[in-house]
């Protein structure tokens, strides 16, 4: 009975396959009026592999288990490159994670705290017409290709016929970059111009360097960090573009060659945890049995280093926190004003809002009792399981307290720009300040303070795609529900059953050469932890540490936007100042570690030939097959990760040849000071 609804008419860019061609079933033949890109989230893990989840919709498939893949491919990498294996986390921060009832960075008791903050911000992120939902957009043009029947043109084919042959060439293809020529993640060129230059090698490499020239011909690298470039708004494309290359080709080379904070020392693009002579820190020389921080120690192994690389990228992210509240309240103001006064009337509510009424609505109460039983369950459990996760009551209450705040501007932003800032950094910080001294502690904080809102995210967005697709609200609402339960007995029996039958998993001292159970994204959870929550931030950035400067981030994030809303109320006749986003072009480079140089400079070049080049030039073809051809990616990388997987790297075969190691930069990890000693690097003198 809802057939007739149109798709917001706000939007420029809807492709024919979403919006459809037909006045009865999409926005009829009108162009829609707004970028329209996004993000094919899969909640579902693919392959083995520590990563949060987010929600898996059918058709966008599963670039989370492409990135596990590509993530494992870039550790092993690195492992047969430098022949030093890292310390991962300690197994009890492992079974920390286990503890909460979930395998390493894989929470569902945060998943259920976020069912309450979606209950309570579907007004402002869901029901306007300006909260689009990029990424949503990919999968409408994909349901209906998949579902509506179609007369295929003569002498062209239907959605359905282009949606299987892109898939099958993806599907094809990936073999090469996936495990027989795994160089095509980043082709590296001026390092085989130079071999034996640091510096060049620094430059050109795109795994662990700057990345100047390196090609990425593997979708799961372009794709992995930032979603699909073909469905990423043309504003939001250059806002991250900008941010970029000046993070990396102006502030990391000048602060690294005027050697600021010692940069010279370490490698110049580094998330490593470093003593001042460039070695790697010995962590567990300062932890005592209880697991707590020893300080006498501490000052006896003397202070932590990381790259001023690493360094800045965590100022950014101070910046990017004030910069979307302030963004927020001067942008987006008037209208939240707006919508909490109307609260209980039927203005201002788009056509699909309107239809959706005709349903029976999810009452708000069942969102609060979920929400008010989860954090009752989320309290008890760390209360009850004080000493081995450090958590306290207060901490819980406060992390709520923290993602309600900061739930709705982060959603507005995610809404109208397909990028998400992240709470992870103001939440290891403040609990850091607050329980210094207390990894775990820090890091379930970090858990139930960052995670919870993303996943609030995620379900938000999926009301929006029923929105769309006029899902009735309560059958969308059971069915996030039902997941959420059955996945988290599958997560932890699956966590469980992988503790118990492989050994020595996320330890890369004594795993097998070549092993995909490294857990490489868990290293840079780890190193947080221990910055953040052993260390604590006063001993880093703070009167006590090295880096007390990179404070001065906060401010100049909140100053940015306020700069933008007065040049644009001085030149209001210039449309193009709106489209400068302070948070996303802070915040863009916020994958930076562990995402490499080559992942953006790929996805820069996808984006901008397909947001700008083919939109412009061939204008038709884009609204048909643009959206389209970004779900086949997804579909066939995935499909041929995890037939790869499962038929080769569960038993180990792996390939030993110069295309599969690394990008052929040995050198670009090697310091630049002089009297450095690191296995494997010159000796500057």
């Amino acid at each position: 009975r809802l057939r007739g609804a149109l798709l917001p008419q706000h939007l420029l860019r809807v492709p024919q396959g979403a919006a459809g061609d037909h006045g009865h079933l999409g926005a009829g033949r009108r162009g829609a009026a707004g970028p329209a890109h996004g993000r094919g989230a899969a909640r579902a893990r693919l392959l083995p592999g520590p990563a949060v989840g987010v929600h898996a919709q059918p058709g966008a498939v599963q670039r989370q288990g492409a990135r596990a893949h590509h993530h494992l491919r870039q550790r092993r990498r690195r492992q047969r490159l430098r022949h030093q294996p890292r310390h991962g986390p300690p197994g009890l921060l492992r079974q920390a994670h286990l503890l909460l009832g979930l395998p390493p960075r894989r929470p569902h008791q945060p998943e259920v705290l976020g069912f309450g903050w979606a209950g309570i911000f579907r007004r402002y992120l869901v029901e306007p017409a300006a909260m689009w939902w990029p990424s949503n957009l990919v999968q409408v043009s994909l349901f209906r290709a998949l579902h509506e029947k179609e007369r295929r043109r003569k002498g062209g084919m239907t959605r359905t016929q282009f949606f299987m042959v892109a898939f099958a060439c993806s599907f094809a293809y990936y073999i090469f970059p996936g495990y027989l020529f795994e160089m095509l993640t980043s082709i590296s060129w001026i390092c085989w111009i130079f071999p034996a230059s640091v510096v060049a090698q620094q430059l050109g490499s795109g795994l662990h360097g700057l990345g100047i020239g390196a090609i990425g011909l593997d979708w799961s690298s372009i794709s992995s960090y930032l979603g699909s470039p073909l469905a990423s708004p043309l504003f939001a494309t250059a806002n991250i573009a900008v941010g970029f290359f000046i993070y990396i080709y102006l502030v990391t080379p000048i602060a690294y060659w005027f050697n600021v904070y010692e940069a010279r020392n370490f490698p110049i693009f580094s998330d490593g945890l470093f003593t001042a002579t460039g070695q790697k820190y010995n962590i567990s020389s300062i932890v005592d049995s209880e697991f707590h921080f020893d300080a006498n120690a501490y000052e006896k192994n003397g202070p932590l280093y990381i790259s001023t690389f690493f360094a800045v990228s965590y100022g950014l992210g101070f910046a990017c926190l004030t910069a979307t509240i302030v963004h927020v309240i001067l942008f987006h103001g008037s209208e939240i004003w707006q919508l909490s006064k109307s609260a209980f009337q039927d203005r201002k509510m788009d056509v699909h809002t309107k239809l959706m009424r005709r349903y029976r609505q999810v009452p708000e109460w069942w969102f609060i009792c979920i929400l008010v039983a989860s954090a009752a369950i989320t309290v008890f459990t760390c209360e009850y399981y004080i000493e081995q996760l450090q958590l306290p009551w207060w901490g819980i209450l406060l992390a709520c307290a923290l993602s309600i705040f900061y739930t709705l501007p982060i959603g507005i932003i995610t809404a109208t720009t397909n990028q998400t800032p992240g709470l992870n950094i103001i939440t290891e910080y403040i609990m850091g300040y607050l329980y210094p001294g207390r990894p775990v502690a820090n890091m379930c904080f970090k858990v139930y303070g960052h995670v919870a809102p993303r996943q609030a995210l995620a379900f938000l967005q999926d009301f929006k795609l029923g929105h769309y697709m006029k899902i009735p609200p309560r059958t969308m609402f059971m069915a996030q529900v039902v997941g959420t339960l059955i996945s988290a007995f599958v997560y932890l029996g699956t966590a469980w059953w992988m503790m118990d039958t492989i050994p020595n998993m996320c330890n890369t001292e004594l795993l097998p050469a070549g092993s995909t159970w490294t857990c490489p994204y868990d290293h840079l959870f780890y190193d947080a932890s221990v910055i953040w929550g052993l260390i604590s931030p006063r001993r880093i950035f703070g009167d006590l540490g090295t880096y007390s400067a990179v404070n001065w981030f906060f401010l100049g994030g909140a100053i940015a936007p306020l700069l933008v809303w007065l040049a644009h109320k001085a030149f209001p006749g210039q449309k193009w100042i709106l489209l400068v986003n302070m948070p996303v072009l802070l915040g863009g480079i916020s994958h930076m570690p562990p995402a490499t140089a080559v992942n953006y400079t790929a996805w820069i070049c996808v984006a901008f030939l397909s947001g700008y080049v083919v939109y412009k030039y061939r204008h038709n073809w884009w609204k048909r097959h643009n959206y389209l051809l970004s779900g086949a990616l997804d579909a066939g990388l995935a499909f041929m990760a995890v037939l790869i997987y499962l038929c080769l790297e569960l038993d180990n075969i792996t390939l030993n040849w110069w295309g599969n190691v690394s990008d052929g930069c040995p050198l670009a990890s090697c310091p630049t000071a002089k009297g450095i000693i690191v296995h494997g690097c010159p000796v500057h003198n």
